[in-house]
């Protein structure tokens, strides 16, 4: 087998790899979040998780075929290395930028959320119920250990 077949093969498999694993984080622990910004209607975040998740696959997927092409052909197996370093190394950061979008557009349709959540008007004629107002309580202070007293 060919050095820069032998180099594609691995690059395709170690990019496509880390993608799939990337996602799937994504996707698990987005899925939580998701539910949280969409004051649990579960079908609707899965719903956004998915097609974040798609427009992920396909960004990663299309760079990844971008950068298949080498170039040249690997002179031995230290280039060869080299090339393959230099390429899953771009795939990688390519990734990580990917990631932040993404983290991104979670905490911006959080924030939203919870803008819309406190901006919203009172109902004309609704009457609020206003309770005592809460006391102040004193606090103990905080030791790191417990066998400690106030010294006070």
């Amino acid at each position: 087998m060919n050095l820069s077949i032998l180099t594609y093969l691995i690059y395709l498999a170690l990019s496509i790899a880390f993608t799939i694993w990337v996602a799937h984080t994504l996707q698990k622990n987005g899925r939580y979040f998701l539910i949280n910004v969409f004051h649990g209607d579960e079908k609707l975040a899965d719903s956004v998780n998915h097609l974040l998740v798609v427009g992920f696959y396909l960004v990663n997927l299309g760079y990844i075929s971008l950068m298949l092409k080498l170039g040249y052909q690997p002179p031995h197996s230290t280039g060869a290395i080299e090339a393959l370093s230099e390429k899953v190394g771009m795939v990688l950061v390519v990734l990580g930028g990917m990631h932040f979008f993404n983290l991104l557009i979670f905490s911006r349709i959080r924030r939203r959320s919870v803008e819309g959540e406190e901006s919203r008007p009172a109902l004309p004629g609704a009457r609020v119920k206003i309770d005592d107002p809460p006391r102040e309580t004193v606090r103990k202070p905080y030791y790191r250990y417990q066998g400690i007293e106030d010294q006070d």
